[in-house]
């Protein structure tokens, strides 16, 4: 599983590099893709618990529609993979680390300069796809275990984001989870006969800043000469 983490990340590197050199052609007024990573550095909003930074760079994936209306407004849409979540310490030897799969459509406006740097914002939904849940005991996990849509999450997750584009076709942006990460009303079997709601009082919301690669750089395929 690590080798594989390994080859994933670099395969993100590859290709945030390679959209990062991509050749761009301005054409005002028409409607326009993008795409490009985003390396996430996510926590919760969990109370009296141990929050730790969580960095996932795989699998992120954005695309996006932009529609430009002048050199300094514009907006955009689009369809994005993301791998979102968070590590919270249940008590000094337990450790839960919960993640999902979302599938977002997002909706922003961009103001600024738009062939250069400019600011942008908006709202995305998400669907929760797949969620994972790892147990670790004093270091070492004891449980794991993955869920096609399942009910332990909220299913729909409304978010805000806003960030500021950079040099070289990279931008930083930040992005708050209006929806609780949990459906604290889950029921599970104690293996008793009888049930437990195990994200009882578990009210927590994601938050995250991350580093996007091409995400608003245009392409220009570029044919070959004779």
């Amino acid at each position: 599983m690590k080798k594989l983490y390994t080859t994933l990340f670099l395969l993100s590197l590859v290709l945030s590099v390679s959209f990062a050199q991509t050749k761009t052609v301005i054409k005002e007024n028409k409607p326009y893709f993008t795409s490009g990573g985003e390396w996430i550095f996510s926590t919760g909003t969990l109370q009296n618990n141990n929050n730790v930074l969580r960095f996932s760079p795989v699998i992120n994936l954005q695309t996006l529609l932009n529609f430009d209306q002048s050199e300094s407004f514009g907006w955009f849409t689009g369809v994005n993979i993301r791998n979102v979540g968070f590590i919270f310490d249940e008590s000094p030897s337990i450790r839960k680390k919960v993640r999902n799969y979302n599938l977002g459509i997002p909706v922003g406006v961009k103001l600024g300069n738009l062939n250069d740097r400019f600011f942008f914002a908006g709202y995305e939904l998400e669907i929760a796809m797949n969620y994972r849940e790892r147990t670790f005991v004093d270091e070492r996990r004891t449980e794991r275990f993955s869920v096609w849509f399942s009910d332990r999450v909220n299913t729909l997750q409304h978010a805000l984001f806003i960030g500021y584009t950079l040099p070289k076709g990279t931008s930083i942006k930040a992005k708050y989870y209006l929806t609780s990460f949990f459906n604290q009303g889950f029921t599970a079997s104690d293996g008793n006969g009888g049930t437990f709601r195990p994200y009882a009082g578990l009210d927590a919301n994601i938050f995250y800043v991350s580093l996007n690669f091409a995400l608003f750089k245009k392409w220009e395929l570029v044919a070959l000469e004779d």
